[in-house]
């Protein structure tokens, strides 16, 4: 096998495309590029500095920071010294969560933007193994300890006049199978666990990723998400390296709210021919537009309205569009797109091609509804143990509703509880064997168990492939929920707590499928209180887990339920909603309260004191 490491990857297009743009950043007024060469220069600068500072090859670092050029050129230091970038999301602002992944993954160095640098000071004397923190922003003044990234910059320039064979021979010397990253999973019913990723599972994904969709050099990328996600580290950046392209990152303002208001703006800076899409970002997106078109008045909005349907029925699933007698909508298609939609595309940037999408599932209306604007969301699938890239539809292949075709080269396997191979169209869990799997969980060997066996990868996730080619992704498999955003919990700790600590509350099932917010379907007792006391009682229970409450900091806020649905009877087995075993069964509850769970999703449901809960 080819050595092909995460290094040798952005070597091979920096000798190609050396005077290409490959970062755009914007600092103050405008976008200022840096070119592949420029990159690797600093990076390599960087990765000496930290050398110099005693870094050492296979040590632990962590980037705690919103996106930016330094996240990047940071990671690619900390490769050029050998060492496993951690990264950390910015949305942990538990301090226990924190401490837990930066003392379980032996993280010795952070690399912080000043923001972030706000949960680490209070935190810093329980961090006993971390030896330096690297600050991404000038400060006025810097604690023991704590170093800018500038310094760091210069110390490594010093080092290389003496040691640039010594340090040249580290990265040469990474292999295939030396870990990259740690990148933890939430969890809830145990700690959250650290998905090993080597460098041979980045290159490889980011082959698997090109053989489903080419991308010619100099495309240009604004990322929104996170870089910390695995899917942003892949399409957002590797992939965007491996072809020449351009990658941008979003202003980031004083507060997240700020960074969200830079989005648009810099939208229409960068104009980006890529954009990564999560759910809650599409609909964002979608309900911009809808509210500009209905500002228009109702005569602009009953002709978009009519659009959008000549345009669903001219591309059906977009494999087969203008196939039949909707051939014959084909001038007006042109028409619309000529008048309505080329305007909306124009506040998009103007040359936005297409989003990619991840995380969670998009549904087929929203992928209409991009697709007739012509901006289609080509939505994929993947999960970070997979690095992530599983499949994806595409410019040259792509059926709406799917999650597109399979990468390659990949193995797949649909299998039942039992272990049975599905047939085509039969729904099971979705197994795969590749380059792309994961070395395995950080220290955490029994769950790498039970995850992969045999060199295949159990995703947990429920689908089906069709006779076309396409994966459908149905769910789950078993019981983690996904919010909007594409982040995956567990619920069972949740409810575990709430049942453990609530004499009131006798059974809960908290249910989320991609949805803005959390909902908990709860049995409880209703010997002594009812109807709006009894609701009253319900909320004090939930709300112990949130602000001040007395439990307050056990569970990431957003995963705790913001509504709840009071149960008509307990759940047992004579209704199925348990098993045998004693177990809840997920799918009785969901399907006995569909309709409230529906209506928890309005706003009237998620007001508590609903009519249905009024009524216990």
């Amino acid at each position: 096998m080819k050595k092909r490491t995460i290094i040798d990857l952005f070597e091979e297009s920096v000798e190609k495309y050396s005077n290409y743009t490959l970062l755009l950043e914007k600092i103050d007024k405008e976008y200022t590029p840096t070119t592949y060469s420029q990159t690797k220069l600093i990076a390599e600068q960087f990765g000496a500095g930290l050398c110099s500072l005693g870094f050492q090859k296979k040590s632990h670092a962590s980037i705690i920071s919103e996106g930016r050029n330094w996240w990047i050129i940071g990671e690619l230091g900390i490769f050029y010294a050998g060492g496993v970038n951690v990264p950390i999301s910015i949305k942990i602002e538990e301090s226990n969560d924190l401490l837990f992944r930066l003392i379980h993954a032996d993280v010795d160095t952070l690399l912080v933007s000043e923001r972030q640098l706000r949960k680490i000071r209070p935190i810093r004397e329980q961090l006993p193994l971390v030896k330096r923190i690297i600050v991404f922003d000038k400060l006025e003044s810097y604690q023991e300890g704590e170093i800018y990234v500038e310094d760091v910059v210069n110390i490594g320039k010093d080092y290389l006049v003496n040691n640039q064979d010594n340090f040249r021979s580290i990265a040469q010397s990474i292999e295939n199978n030396d870990y990259a990253t740690i990148t933890y999973t939430s969890g809830t019913t145990a700690d959250p666990k650290g998905v090993i990723l080597t460098h041979r599972n980045y290159s490889a994904n980011v082959e698997q990723a090109l053989s489903i969709m080419s991308i010619p050099p100099e495309k240009r990328m604004l990322i929104i998400l996170p870089l910390d996600h695995c899917f942003a580290h892949v399409v957002g950046f590797y992939i965007m390296i491996a072809t020449g392209s351009i990658v941008a990152t979003v202003q980031a303002g004083k507060t997240g709210m700020d960074t969200l208001k830079n989005i648009p703006i810099n939208i229409n800076e960068v104009k980006p021919n890529i954009l990564l899409s999560v759910p809650a970002l599409a609909k964002s997106f979608r309900k911009n537009i809808e509210n500009s078109i209905k500002s228009k008045g109702k005569i602009a909005e009953a002709l978009f309205g009519f659009a959008l349907k000549v345009a669903y029925a001219y591309n059906k699933k977009g494999c087969d569009k203008g196939t039949g007698v909707s051939i014959l909508l084909w001038p007006l298609v042109k028409l619309f797109d000529k008048i309505l939609f080329s305007k909306v595309k124009s506040a998009m940037g103007g040359d936005l091609e297409f989003f990619v999408g991840g995380g969670a599932l998009l549904d087929i209306e929203m992928q209409k509804f991009y697709y007739a604007l012509g901006i289609p969301m080509f939505q994929g699938y993947g999960l970070s143990e997979a690095t992530p890239i599983i499949s994806s539809n595409g410019p040259d292949k792509h059926k709406l509703g799917s999650s597109g075709i399979l990468i390659k080269p990949l193995e797949l396997k649909i299998l039942d509880s039992e272990g049975n191979t599905m047939p085509l169209g039969v729904s099971g869990e979705i197994v795969i064997k590749g380059e792309n799997v994961m070395a395995g969980y950080w220290k955490n060997p029994k769950a790498t168990q039970e995850s992969v066996r045999d060199g295949w990868l159990y995703t947990g996730d429920l689908g089906y492939m069709d006779s076309d080619g396409f994966l459908y992704v149905l769910g789950r498999f078993k019981s983690l929920l996904i919010s909007s955003d594409g982040e995956k919990y567990s619920p069972e700790g949740i409810e575990e707590a709430i049942l453990g600590n609530s004499k009131l509350i006798q059974q809960v099932m908290l249910h989320n499928n991609q949805s803005p917010y959390t909902i908990a379907v709860l049995s409880v007792d209703k010997s002594k209180l009812r109807g709006k006391e009894l609701v009253e009682a319900v909320s004090k229970e939930l709300n112990k887990y949130k602000g001040n409450g007395e439990f307050a900091g056990m569970f990431p806020e957003r995963w705790l339920p913001s509504s709840f649905i009071i149960a008509d009877e307990p759940f047992s087995e004579q209704n199925r909603m348990i098993n045998s075993t004693m177990k809840m069964v997920r799918s009785k509850v969901e399907e006995v309260y569909a309709e409230r769970i529906r209506y928890a999703y309005t706003p009237e449901g998620k007001d508590i004191y609903n009519k249905y809960n009024l009524e216990q």
